[in-house]
């Protein structure tokens, strides 16, 4: 399982805004500093890309099963965008 860990220190959005383009409109990232734990003996820093301008709170989570998608080609592919993060229950080791 994925761990994902959020502290009291990055419990704040950092607002971007991206300029149109091509004919295409702008956009506002809300993003979050999170550590993501992949097996090394450090949890390495990540973006955590928030659609709403609410961030997660401080704790621990892992990815949400709607954040993945099978591709045209029939694997499995985290999304792009959207990813989403749920808490990780009480009773799971971490």
């Amino acid at each position: 399982m994925l761990k994902i860990e959020i502290f009291p220190d990055d419990v704040k959005l950092n607002t971007r805004a991206i300029p149109p383009k091509d004919g295409k409109p702008g956009r506002t990232l809300h993003e979050q500093v999170a550590y993501v734990h992949l097996g090394g003996k450090f949890p390495v820093q990540m973006k955590l890309q928030v659609d709403e301008a609410m961030p997660y709170v401080a704790g621990t989570y892992t990815v949400d099963s709607s954040s993945f998608m099978v591709n045209n080609f029939g694997g499995l592919e985290l999304r792009r965008f959207g990813m989403k993060i749920v808490p990780l229950a009480q009773g799971i080791k971490e």
